[in-house]
């Protein structure tokens, strides 16, 4: 799909900029051009914004949208065409909320096949931690503030007892059996896995492999080699980790995670 011109010339700045990646327990950003990511899904919804223009997007196997954000629900498969331009992309967890607290982001939105896609502008913000060359540095609290003031303007929230057991995956120790999460949470498995499903959008299992997909990554973005990373996550190889890369972003790591700002 051809992707319309940019709208914002670029701030021009001093030096060539890597991809910018931002981890931590509930959150996931980048920022960087990509060019077409094939069909894949992910284990946290996750909000598009053009950063200068619109951008192609199919949902599993549809027509083509042009869009200047998005967004795509967990578990839902898509496409992206952005023709080499930068765009962000913003998972939330949900130890932190559910996808309810990014959908206020879709300016002048339309929902179809499960997705939002609008053609408002784009918080300038998000152009701003691409531009700056130090944004690594403080991505978190801008972050913070972007989550915080999206939320204010949702109505529903995730079941608690769902983002306690999404927080208690991602707490960095490992991640706990289905009985005791189960059993923190006074419900059964097979109670908590139906529940689970329903308020993130993505089985028990997958959830837990979109989890070590984002250790990895985390890893590479701190200075990690690909193989080191991949061990620490529990991949078997290197090509492990590429292959479930490929299936979950759609596109080769190499395209984004290589020259990542420190």
């Amino acid at each position: 799909m051809p992707v319309p011109p940019r709208l914002y010339e670029r701030a021009a700045p001093g030096q060539a900029l890597g991809p910018l990646w931002f981890l931590d327990e509930g959150r996931t950003f980048f920022a960087g051009p990509l060019t077409y990511n094939a069909p894949h899904q992910h284990g946290a919804p996750v909000f598009l914004a053009g950063l200068y223009g619109p951008f192609g997007l199919r949902i599993a196997g549809g027509c083509w949208q042009s869009c200047r954000t998005a967004l795509v629900p967990a578990g839902v498969v898509h496409e992206l065409d952005v023709g080499g331009e930068p765009i962000a992309v913003f998972y939330l967890e949900p130890s932190v909320d559910g996808a309810h607290a990014l959908a206020p982001l879709v300016a002048n939105a339309r929902e179809e096949q499960g997705a939002l896609f609008g053609r408002g502008s784009v918080l300038p913000l998000l152009r701003d931690m691409w531009e700056a060359p130090d944004s690594a540095t403080w991505a978190g609290e801008a972050l913070s503030d972007v989550v915080d003031v999206s939320r204010r303007r949702a109505r529903v929230g995730l079941d608690p007892r769902i983002a306690r057991v999404a927080a208690a995956m991602n707490d960095g120790d490992g991640v706990p059996e289905l009985a005791v999460l189960a059993r923190t949470v006074g419900l059964s498995p097979s109670r908590l896995q139906h529940l689970f499903t329903a308020e993130v959008g993505v089985p028990f299992r997958r959830y837990r492999a979109w989890g070590r997909m984002r250790r990895a990554i985390s890893e590479i973005a701190a200075g990690s080699s690909f193989t080191a990373a991949a061990h620490g996550a529990g991949f078997a190889d290197q090509a492990h980790f590429t292959h479930d890369f490929r299936r979950t972003f759609g596109a080769a790591p190499s395209q984004s995670l290589r020259g990542v700002r420190l």
